[in-house]
């Protein structure tokens, strides 16, 4: 059984004041929920993220890293600076990373590695344009971002998240249909399956397309979504909170 989570990603926004209280809110009502929580924040606030959330049920991560351990990269964030602030998680491969900054697949498959080689647990976000899709190349698209990440893997299979992220449903309002989610999740399940059958069954990947209160019930019941990596909904502690709750 795998246990849902609900990772929230704020992106570039927050402000020590606004973090403050969405922080003491999710952190008021995260003993009722059953999923794990998790935020992850803009490298600047994880210091005041591990001072309020330490010794809670809810955990955080970052949104990015380095591919390499250490040295002469300004404005590089490294995975041990990461591990420093208490960091379980962190976003890879995420589609703004891919698309603004031109992140590769084996540029993501690296900072996978770094991540994990650092007892950190990596978030590695896949998933199609509008275009792909309606040219049926979803499934090749989502095949060739993930194929150097399984290559990298080894007996660490079981140790990474993965997160669906159809890039056609961020942000615009657009969401896929549970049933279109589904069969997305269920072919990165094969894909996991054709290295090992048996860590593919405790890999969780989340659904990163616009999920919000009111659609969030219908796709965590699919059988192969194990959660959400929540953008804009994760901004607002009720609405974080509610989606959580319908895990």
């Amino acid at each position: 059984m795998r246990t849902p989570l609900i990772a929230g990603n704020w992106k570039m926004n927050g402000s020590l004041a606004a973090n403050a209280t969405l922080l003491a809110s999710i952190l008021g009502d995260a003993a009722a929920v059953s999923a794990e929580l998790a935020v992850c924040v803009p490298a600047p606030y994880l210091g005041q993220v591990q001072s309020v959330l330490g010794g809670s049920p809810v955990r955080w991560g970052a949104q990015d890293v380095s591919a390499h351990e250490r040295g002469a990269f300004t404005g590089e964030i490294s995975a041990q600076m990461l591990l420093d602030f208490g960091c379980s998680y962190v976003i890879v491969g995420h589609s703004e990373r891919r698309s603004y900054h031109g992140e590769s697949d084996e540029l993501v498959a690296q900072k996978a590695q770094r991540v994990l080689a650092n007892g950190l647990t990596p978030i590695v976000c896949v998933g199609e344009t509008l275009e792909q899709r309606e040219q049926g190349a979803t499934d090749a698209v989502v095949s060739r971002q993930l194929a150097p990440v399984l290559d990298t893997m080894g007996t660490q299979l079981a140790s990474m998240v993965i997160a669906y992220e159809p890039v056609w449903a961020i942000g615009t309002g657009k969401t896929a249909t549970p049933e279109m989610a589904q069969q997305v999740h269920a072919r990165i399940r094969a894909m996991l399956a054709e290295r090992d059958a048996e860590s593919a069954q405790q890999v969780r990947v989340l659904y990163g397309g616009s999920m919000k209160p009111d659609n969030a019930k219908d796709l965590l019941a699919m059988p192969d979504i194990d959660g959400g990596l929540i953008g804009g909904a994760s901004l607002n502690a009720s609405d974080f909170l509610a989606i959580a709750q319908a895990a």
